[in-house]
């Protein structure tokens, strides 16, 4: 089972999403009602993936070595991506308006609601992301792990480390959030590890086992 609640917060939000389906679908008398149909869909969608995730896609503890123990386990912070989601509500709430209660024409606010739904659809896509992947750093080796249709694993002993990089986005700034970039010699594996609390921590202990 994955961690938090990815399954609650998903029908949290897909069913707003449904219900404003229904209502365009069946009360909605200035447009025609199949508009209604996009966001049942869409809402279903979230409830539908939302649940996959918190039940049948959950990363799995990699095997260790001989004389190989995990020294930490990281796992992306949720911030920067609940972020984005509350940021689109208010920017959808004025694409609504727009639409459905004034008379303007409707590129703005079909550039609201475009801009609200990136917003929306990027914040869900990192919380269902961050949720299903981990970073295990170990005596000998880096891993990054994770989970949805398939396992992705991928590791880079430490031996073979030759860069540590540290950068933080806009949306990571404001969320106190951080990146690293673990890179190994001649431009070969490279492991970011993405929207985690003390990133220069992080960095550091890195850089002890190198």
């Amino acid at each position: 089972m994955a961690r938090g609640m990815p399954g609650l917060w998903s029908v949290v939000v897909g069913v707003p999403i449904i219900g404003l389906g229904v209502y365009l679908f069946t009360f909605q008398t200035r447009v025609d009602s199949l508009a209604g149909i996009p966001f049942v869909v869409f809402g279903a969608f979230i409830i539908a993936v939302g649940l996959y995730v918190q039940f049948i896609a959950a990363p799995e503890e990699p095997t260790m070595r001989e004389g190989e123990e995990i020294i930490d386990t990281r796992t992306p912070a949720q911030r920067a991506a609940l972020a984005k989601v509350l940021v689109s509500v208010p920017v959808l709430a004025v694409a609504v308006y727009l639409f459905y209660f004034t008379f303007y024409p409707y590129v703005y606010p079909t550039l609201a609601l475009v801009a609200g739904l990136y917003l929306f659809s990027t914040g869900l896509y990192t919380y269902w992301t961050n949720t299903l992947t981990v970073y295990y750093v170990t005596n000998k080796r880096l891993i990054k792990e994770y989970r949805f249709v398939s396992l992705i694993r991928s590791e880079l002993p430490f031996d073979k480390v030759r860069g540590v990089q540290e950068s933080r986005s806009i949306w990571e700034t404001v969320a106190g959030l951080g990146d690293v970039r673990v890179q190994s010699g001649g431009g070969g594996l490279e492991i970011s590890i993405d929207n985690v609390y003390d990133s220069t921590e992080f960095a550091d202990l890195i850089r002890k086992q190198m």
